[in-house]
């Protein structure tokens, strides 16, 4: 998973980036909160580690920003010093989704993080290699998806686009955030690599309203799968 780091130690951020690694997620740090606002507005993360005290403002503060202005906000673990039970409650009132007090213990922390993001992006893959996804099969074995009573073979990278979509229904996912999912971090790729693939699986699985799937294009930041109302297709038509 991709995570945010709001952290302004370099040494405890080294850690965290050490930790988060070890446990199988792509960690990017921000040492200051207006660094981590800045890329929230042109990246999607999967969870948020935020500390407290920050030298511009608190990471409370960025917490309450991020549920006002993201849609939706990744969930959040606030990671501090700060032990006082009413600093906690202040926290989880203000949206965080755990809380973890400083000095972390590496397996807790990375136990917490993964718990999260199981109970928010939760994903089982059966015995058999395939995965039921708003209407699609995906055989993760043949590298087949069968959509709409039709059955499409896909190359490994349209393969891997697709089921990132369709994991995340209706949440908008940044450019960067698909290139990581799909091609690994820092991919050395031409810019418009994910465009072509974006518009081949378009063509290929069919993804138009009509055939109950969007995917459309979201100015700036990335792309955006949405499962159509067929009721509200069938109206309008």
């Amino acid at each position: 998973m991709r995570l945010g780091v709001l952290e302004d130690d370099p040494a405890f951020r080294s850690e965290l980036d050490t930790i988060m690694a070890s446990a199988g997620h792509a960690c990017h740090s921000f040492p200051t909160s207006r660094a981590l606002t800045t890329a929230l507005r042109q990246e999607s993360f999967d969870l948020l580690l935020l500390d407290w005290n920050l030298p511009d403002f608190s990471g409370l503060q960025l917490l309450s920003w991020a549920r006002v202005n993201l849609d939706p906000c990744p969930p959040v673990i606030m990671v501090t010093c700060r032990i006082d039970n009413a600093d906690i409650v202040a926290a989880l009132e203000a949206g965080a989704d755990d809380y973890v007090v400083k000095p972390v213990d590496p397996s807790v922390l990375a136990a917490r993080v993964g718990a999260l993001l199981r109970r928010t992006y939760p994903v089982a893959v059966p015995v058999s290699g395939k995965e039921e996804l708003w209407g699609a099969v995906f055989d993760h074995s043949a590298l087949t998806v069968r959509i709409s009573g039709d059955e499409v073979t896909l190359t490994t990278k349209e393969f891997g686009l697709a089921l990132a979509l369709f994991r995340n229904m209706h949440r908008a996912m940044s450019r960067t955030h698909l290139l990581e999912a799909v091609w690994g971090r820092n991919p050395d790729l031409p810019t418009r690599t994910l465009d072509v693939h974006v518009s081949r699986l378009r063509a290929r699985l069919s993804l138009r309203p009509e055939r109950g799937y969007r995917l459309m294009p979201v100015h700036s930041f990335g792309y955006r799968l949405e499962a159509m109302d067929m009721a509200s297709v069938e109206n309008v038509a």
